[in-house]
């Protein structure tokens, strides 16, 4: 099995959906710190929270506690989170719609 060093190549090659949360999260991380690398930075945020939408649901200060997080990484994370809800948001909109006019391609955009 090929190793990576680091994630974003694994995107590259095998697509956003064969990554872990973990691994999705070190690359917004992008670079981490002398001694912490963005996986082991990512990897204590999901241990904590669980899960990206555990994540998600905790006031940005708290992501601060975590050595390598810096304001502008926390923003680019919390940007991602938005952009992953707001097409969560879109994407319900757009199948009660469906559902309301009767079409049953409301999956398929």
């Amino acid at each position: 099995m090929k190793r990576w060093k680091h994630p974003g190549g694994k995107l590259r090659e095998l697509g956003a959906e064969a990554l872990s949360d973990s691994e999705l999260l070190a690359i917004l991380i992008s670079s981490g710190v002398r001694g912490r690398p963005a996986e082991t930075i990512a990897e204590e945020v999901m241990g904590r929270y669980g899960s990206l939408a555990g994540m998600g649901n905790v006031p940005l200060e708290h992501l601060l506690e975590f050595k390598g997080l810096s304001d502008v990484k926390i923003l680019r994370i919390a940007a991602a989170l938005e952009i992953g809800r707001r097409i969560a948001q879109r994407s319900g909109d757009y199948e009660e719609q469906a559902e309301r006019e009767g079409r049953t391609d409301a999956g398929h955009q």
